[in-house]
């Protein structure tokens, strides 16, 4: 059969790595679909050092890949938002099926990319844009087609995980371990796609749109960074038997989508919460497989390329085929898609981990529980640690049962304005499933 001929745009680290491994593997590759993928074409700014060009037509042009002729499929790696989009949207004007990793991408512009590709007959694919080397995406789409997906919950950051890690199992403070991570590469010069969620929100806006069959909406999804954990927290979540994660939680009740990014105390018995390090998880509940979890490197080179290529593999296999013989971008045909609105975080229903300091006497802790208790806010465990040194706070901690954020948010005013309640409530939501 006809190779199918591929345009690679950007040559950094995962361009680098998908023609480095389209190379190397070749004839694995065309061995398992029986055609060869041929890298026709690769658009960079600059040629890296790592890939040997010889042969193939390099352009710093990236456009010319998206026009060119002999090229049947356009992967995008630049990244970004607009001048990205602007190539996808080209290389679908001219008939290409395309391939990417671009979480930001899909996640702000897929409704109206996906929308051209079904328009011209082509795929979009982006298996690469969650959770690097993770085939999260097939396996939602294709593996669990056949399960009602009611919730999935993941550490979709890998960043976010290192540095939650390292201050957990060392006592670390969060500016010292985000200062390592960026020395070793793990986060940016400018970090804050990562620390504070952004970058976990297009994964999971994602997912929720597969999981679901409801349109990808990251506008409305509720995001909240780790900047703000502490030891202390990390500590007494432990002595509750408890790990500080940053989960990225989707869920589809019948007031509609819960999407939410934030810090999260998980108990120490669940699977999520044993995941460490840059590594990534994603934990999935469908009506008939019942619990899954997939775990797996969620960035670098090989492993976001493995993703790349799995994308051209099925593409190849079904080169020939009409459009409609190929999955639905979002898992569901685009008259399937349930237009099911994302609920304010308010409307939100969860446990809570509440840390105060309160002063030295006596009737606070009596007021602290009248004002859970006029709301109907239940405690399943506290901590207290009496002032010491001279100070005349105490530390209290309290783990609540499920509650509206609304109503919480209302119990935390009540709680501040105490007069012998000193500084702001340090809120941390809490799960009690994966």
């Amino acid at each position: 059969m006809k190779p199918v001929s591929v345009g690679i745009c950007g040559l950094g680290t995962v361009g680098s790595g998908t023609f480095n491994i389209l190379k190397r593997n070749a004839e694995k590759i065309s061995g398992r679909i029986g055609r060869e993928i041929v890298v026709t074409q690769v658009g960079a700014r600059r040629d890296n050092p790592t890939c040997d060009l010889t042969g193939v037509d390099v352009t710093r042009d990236i456009f010319d890949v998206a026009k060119n002729p002999a090229v049947d499929v356009v992967v995008e790696l630049i990244g970004g938002y607009d001048v990205a989009k602007e190539l996808v949207l080209t290389a679908i004007e001219h008939g290409k099926h395309v391939v990417t990793a671009n979480k930001a991408l899909i996640a702000v512009h897929g409704n109206e990319i996906f929308a051209a590709a079904e328009k011209k007959g082509v795929t979009v694919a982006y298996e690469a844009a969650v959770a690097g080397g993770i085939p999260i995406i097939k396996a939602i789409r294709e593996g669990l087609a056949a399960n009602d997906i009611d919730h999935l919950s993941g550490i979709i950051n890998g960043t976010g995980n290192f540095i939650l890690t390292e201050m957990s199992q060392k006592g670390r403070d969060f500016e010292d371990v985000l200062k390592e991570a960026q020395e070793l590469g793990y986060a940016e010069a400018d970090p804050t796609f990562d620390v504070e969620g952004i970058d976990a929100a297009h994964k999971l806006t994602i997912l929720a749109s597969i999981a679901f069959g409801v349109p990808l909406q990251f506008e409305k999804a509720y995001t909240e960074g780790i900047s703000k954990v502490t030891p202390q927290d990390v500590k007494f979540a432990d002595e509750l038997g408890y790990r500080i994660k940053h989960l990225g939680i989707a869920k589809l009740t019948e007031a509609g989508v819960e999407l939410r990014v934030h810090p999260t105390l998980i108990h120490e018995s669940q699977l999520i919460a044993k995941v460490d390090g840059v590594m990534n998880a994603v934990a999935v509940h469908g009506d008939g497989v019942g619990d899954t979890m997939y775990y797996g490197p969620g960035a670098g080179s090989e492993p976001t390329a493995s993703a790349v290529i799995a994308d051209l593999v099925d593409l190849a296999r079904t080169f020939d085929a009409d459009n409609n013989a190929r999955p639905a971008h979002l898992g569901f045909r685009a008259d399937s898609i349930n237009n099911i609105g994302v609920l304010p975080v308010e409307d939100v229903e969860t446990s809570y981990y509440l840390r105060l300091q309160v002063q030295d006497h006596t009737g606070v802790m009596a007021k602290l529980t009248q004002i859970l208790s006029e709301r109907d806010i239940s405690i399943e465990a506290m901590i207290q640690k009496e002032a010491k040194g001279g100070n005349s706070n105490a530390t209290v901690v309290l783990l609540t049962h499920e509650v509206k954020e609304q109503i919480m948010n209302e119990a935390i005013a009540a709680i501040e304005a105490l007069e012998y309640v000193s500084g702001s409530v340090t809120r941390i939501r809490a799960e009690h499933s994966e």
